[in-house]
């Protein structure tokens, strides 16, 4: 499959958001309406969403349930993939939001708790259901929502979670997330070169550049959130430029 660009819908407090660094209060985005602004970055292109809810990665309870229950619902027709996020804790929350429609759940703080759910999904679901989320801050996991260090890094823990049964390693670098200063390609390059499953890539993306570094160094796919939110590029452009 080509190269994935995949927009972020990210939830808070029923609204659509994007923060700095994930910093609660530091909201650069708000729109009233997740559902239609998913249901536009289908219109424009998007094969893939990309929806997380806030308020679950922060607090440890999803809050924007029924919301995403709606986006499922309307874009799974559309022959749409969606992957699912934040403050999924236990086996039964995953269970429920893929037996809902997700194709792929997210699992980064339930997964470092507690590994053994990444084999226990992957055994009931495939592996290509199961995501782990790897959120590195100055070369460490970070933890619930950003807010705790692990003293563990990437790579290492990425091996572990794909002996598991992981399908994809969800890699986030926090140090350039949500700063439009561009990517730092050598950590997610690093952890490429460390696993054999796919990796998708978060955290700095500004430039459609960005995008073909990514591409290049080996990624499934790049979630973009702040700069299509921003007008930095296009979806469609993005679209046009790794086609070429």
């Amino acid at each position: 499959m080509s190269f994935q660009i995949i927009p972020a819908v990210d939830m808070k407090g029923g609204k659509c958001v994007q923060l700095v660094q994930g910093i609660p209060g530091s909201e650069m985005v708000s729109l009233d309406d997740p559902a239609a602004t998913a249901l536009n970055w289908v219109a424009r292109g998007a094969k893939t969403l990309h929806l997380i809810d806030l308020d679950g990665a922060f607090e440890g309870k999803r809050k924007n349930g029924a919301i995403i229950e709606n986006i499922i619902e309307r874009a799974k027709p559309l022959g749409i993939e969606i992957q699912i996020g934040g403050g999924i804790r236990s086996y039964e929350d995953a269970e429920t939001l893929l037996s809902a429609g997700a194709d792929r759940v997210i699992l980064t703080t339930a997964a470092m708790k507690n590994p053994q759910i990444v084999k226990d999904l992957s055994e009931s679901f495939g592996k290509q259901a199961v995501i782990v989320g790897l959120d590195a801050k100055n070369g460490k996991i970070a933890l619930e929502g950003w807010t705790k260090l692990s003293d563990k890094g990437p790579t290492d823990v990425a091996k572990q979670f794909e002996d598991l049964g992981a399908g994809y390693i969800l890699f986030t670098n926090i140090d350039t997330e949500g700063l439009l200063k561009g990517v730092d390609i050598k950590p997610t390059k690093d952890l490429i070169d460390s696993v054999n499953i796919p990796v998708i890539a978060s955290g700095g993306v500004t430039a459609t550049d960005d995008l073909l570094k990514l591409r290049d160094a080996g990624a499934y796919g790049a979630v973009v959130g702040s700069a299509l939110y921003t007008d930095k590029f296009t979806l469609e452009e993005a679209i046009a430029v790794l086609k070429k």
